[in-house]
Protein backbone atom coordinates (compact mmCIF):
# COMPACT_ATOMS: atom_id res chain seq x y z
CA UNK A 1 0.00 0.00 0.00
CA UNK A 2 1.20 3.67 -0.87
CA UNK A 3 1.27 6.44 1.70
CA UNK A 4 1.29 9.29 -0.56
CA UNK A 5 0.57 10.63 -3.88
CA UNK A 6 1.94 13.56 -5.75
CA UNK A 7 0.98 15.03 -8.73
CA UNK A 8 3.48 16.53 -11.68
CA UNK A 9 4.66 19.71 -11.28
CA UNK A 10 2.53 21.52 -14.20
CA UNK A 11 -0.40 20.36 -12.44
CA UNK A 12 0.57 22.21 -9.19
CA UNK A 13 -1.12 24.97 -10.33
CA UNK A 14 -3.70 23.70 -12.02
CA UNK A 15 -5.14 21.95 -8.50
CA UNK A 16 -5.39 25.67 -7.13
CA UNK A 17 -6.76 27.10 -10.12
CA UNK A 18 -9.74 24.82 -10.37
CA UNK A 19 -10.06 24.26 -7.12
CA UNK A 20 -10.39 28.62 -6.83
CA UNK A 21 -12.88 28.61 -10.14
CA UNK A 22 -15.19 25.46 -8.75
CA UNK A 23 -15.03 27.30 -5.29
CA UNK A 24 -14.69 23.57 -3.98
CA UNK A 25 -13.13 24.08 -0.77
CA UNK A 26 -10.58 22.11 0.27
CA UNK A 27 -8.02 21.01 -3.05
CA UNK A 28 -8.36 17.13 -2.46
CA UNK A 29 -12.47 17.59 -3.73
CA UNK A 30 -11.06 18.70 -7.05
CA UNK A 31 -8.01 15.78 -7.14
CA UNK A 32 -11.10 12.72 -6.52
CA UNK A 33 -13.06 14.40 -9.15
CA UNK A 34 -9.63 14.54 -11.55
CA UNK A 35 -9.47 10.84 -10.84
CA UNK A 36 -12.99 9.75 -11.23
CA UNK A 37 -13.14 12.03 -14.51
CA UNK A 38 -10.11 10.56 -15.73
CA UNK A 39 -11.29 6.58 -15.23
CA UNK A 40 -14.63 7.74 -16.77
CA UNK A 41 -12.52 8.68 -20.62
CA UNK A 42 -11.41 5.35 -20.90
CA UNK A 43 -7.57 6.06 -21.15
CA UNK A 44 -5.37 3.21 -20.00
CA UNK A 45 -1.64 3.87 -18.55
CA UNK A 46 1.35 2.12 -18.18
CA UNK A 47 2.30 2.37 -14.89
CA UNK A 48 6.18 2.74 -16.19
CA UNK A 49 5.11 5.98 -18.15
CA UNK A 50 4.36 8.63 -15.11
CA UNK A 51 5.05 11.69 -15.00
CA UNK A 52 7.27 13.69 -12.36
CA UNK A 53 6.19 13.86 -9.16
CA UNK A 54 7.05 17.42 -8.42
CA UNK A 55 3.63 19.17 -7.34
CA UNK A 56 0.79 18.89 -5.05
CA UNK A 57 1.45 16.20 -2.11
CA UNK A 58 -1.81 14.16 -0.79
CA UNK A 59 -1.83 11.48 1.83
CA UNK A 60 -3.91 9.06 1.23
CA UNK A 61 -6.16 9.91 4.04
CA UNK A 62 -6.61 13.20 2.61
CA UNK A 63 -7.02 12.52 -1.02
CA UNK A 64 -9.49 9.91 -0.48
CA UNK A 65 -11.04 10.48 2.35
CA UNK A 66 -13.50 7.80 4.10
CA UNK A 67 -13.61 6.92 1.02
CA UNK A 68 -10.56 4.97 0.46
CA UNK A 69 -11.81 1.48 0.18
CA UNK A 70 -14.00 2.95 -2.97
CA UNK A 71 -11.36 4.89 -4.60
CA UNK A 72 -9.07 1.54 -4.79
CA UNK A 73 -11.67 -1.12 -5.52
CA UNK A 74 -12.20 1.19 -9.12
CA UNK A 75 -9.11 1.33 -10.08
CA UNK A 76 -8.62 -1.98 -8.87
CA UNK A 77 -11.46 -3.29 -11.02
CA UNK A 78 -10.56 -0.81 -13.72
CA UNK A 79 -6.95 -2.81 -14.05
CA UNK A 80 -8.10 -6.09 -13.38
CA UNK A 81 -5.47 -5.95 -10.10
CA UNK A 82 -5.24 -6.57 -6.90
CA UNK A 83 -5.26 -4.01 -3.69
CA UNK A 84 -1.46 -5.09 -3.39
CA UNK A 85 -0.53 -4.50 -6.55
CA UNK A 86 3.05 -2.78 -6.86
CA UNK A 87 1.48 0.12 -9.00
CA UNK A 88 -1.78 0.77 -7.66
CA UNK A 89 -0.06 4.06 -6.26
CA UNK A 90 1.30 4.94 -10.00
CA UNK A 91 -2.10 4.58 -11.67
CA UNK A 92 -3.91 6.80 -9.09
CA UNK A 93 -0.92 9.39 -9.63
CA UNK A 94 -1.69 9.30 -13.67
CA UNK A 95 -4.93 9.17 -13.57
CA UNK A 96 -4.58 12.19 -11.26
CA UNK A 97 -2.66 13.98 -13.34
CA UNK A 98 -4.68 13.19 -16.47
CA UNK A 99 -7.96 14.12 -14.92
CA UNK A 100 -6.70 17.59 -13.87
CA UNK A 101 -5.03 18.57 -17.43
CA UNK A 102 -8.81 17.31 -18.78
CA UNK A 103 -10.63 19.60 -16.65
CA UNK A 104 -8.05 22.10 -17.09
CA UNK A 105 -9.02 22.03 -20.58
CA UNK A 106 -12.38 21.90 -20.53
CA UNK A 107 -12.13 25.22 -18.42
CA UNK A 108 -9.83 26.87 -21.23
CA UNK A 109 -11.38 25.91 -23.68
CA UNK A 110 -14.57 27.25 -22.00
CA UNK A 111 -13.88 30.35 -19.61
CA UNK A 112 -17.35 30.76 -19.27
CA UNK A 113 -18.45 27.80 -17.46
CA UNK A 114 -19.66 27.80 -14.34
CA UNK A 115 -18.07 25.54 -11.68
CA UNK A 116 -21.41 23.63 -10.19
CA UNK A 117 -22.56 23.01 -14.06
CA UNK A 118 -19.86 21.93 -15.13
CA UNK A 119 -19.59 19.29 -12.32
CA UNK A 120 -23.27 18.50 -12.73
CA UNK A 121 -22.76 17.84 -16.51
CA UNK A 122 -19.89 15.39 -16.16
CA UNK A 123 -21.86 13.42 -12.90
CA UNK A 124 -24.73 13.27 -15.19
CA UNK A 125 -22.83 12.43 -17.92
CA UNK A 126 -21.33 9.37 -16.10
CA UNK A 127 -24.29 8.25 -14.28
CA UNK A 128 -26.00 8.20 -17.71
CA UNK A 129 -23.66 5.38 -18.78
CA UNK A 130 -23.97 3.08 -16.40
CA UNK A 131 -27.73 3.82 -15.51
CA UNK A 132 -29.67 4.32 -19.22
CA UNK A 133 -32.84 5.22 -19.26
Amino acid sequence: MFSQIKTSAKNREIVVDLTRKFNLGAENVIARIAIAYSLKSGVRFNPMDAKDSGGKEYSRSVLFGGNDFLYTAMMCTYYGISENDKDLARYFKMHLDDGLERIANDVKNNPNLVGFDYLFDRINDGLGEICPN
